[in-house]
């Protein structure tokens, strides 16, 4: 599963960061093995200027044999808070798309 992580010029972390989210993400989803191809994590800073609550976005996009990428997003207010939520909401999408697609077979 190659891992692709991009942040705004706003989101503070560098390397330490793109480490953590990768290791996260892989942990999160190695339970789908070889279906999932690539991940593309994009976090951001919505409010850069101001501090409020919410204001830290990641959005997920997963490539996945055999079905359409599935993209999902979660704010909250901190860029680990964001990520975990995320990934919460792609796991149930890929319960779902991958369990339509086994019911097929």
């Amino acid at each position: 599963m190659e891992i692709q992580v991009r942040t705004d010029s706003h989101i503070e972390g560098g390397e330490k960061l793109k480490d953590f989210v990768k290791d996260t993400v892989a942990s999160s989803l190695s339970r789908f093995g070889e279906q999932i191809t690539r991940v593309q994590v994009h976090l951001q800073d919505v409010n850069s200027h101001k501090k409020r609550d919410n204001d830290k976005r990641c959005a997920i996009e997963v490539r996945v044999a055999g079905i359409q990428p599935l993209g999902v997003s979660n704010s909250d207010d901190t860029v680990e808070q964001a990520l975990a939520g995320a990934l919460d909401k792609l796991q149930s999408r890929l319960d779902t798309s991958l369990g339509k697609l086994g019911r097929r077979d």
